[in-house]
């Protein structure tokens, strides 16, 4: 199965990645960086796992995160 990972302290907000899959991300209220919801975390670094359909719009993501944060992996 395919996933995501997130390195989250590193995120600037830029809120392309909710652009893109808004059913996976949201901005934080808290701290106006972007969580992955529903995501395990360790050690600072988020983890999900998706489906084969899910990853076109997280990849999209991935690419589109201009600091380059977000990694799915198939």
């Amino acid at each position: 199965m395919p996933k995501i990972i997130h390195y989250r302290n590193k995120c600037i907000g830029c809120n392309s990645c909710v652009e893109h899959a808004p059913s996976f991300w949201q901005i934080s209220e808290a701290d106006g960086k972007s969580d992955l919801q529903g995501a395990s975390e360790k050690k600072g670094v988020f983890q999900k796992t998706i489906s084969l359909i899910e990853v076109d719009d997280n990849q999209k993501a991935a690419e589109d995160c201009p600091v380059k944060i977000i990694k799915v992996i198939s």
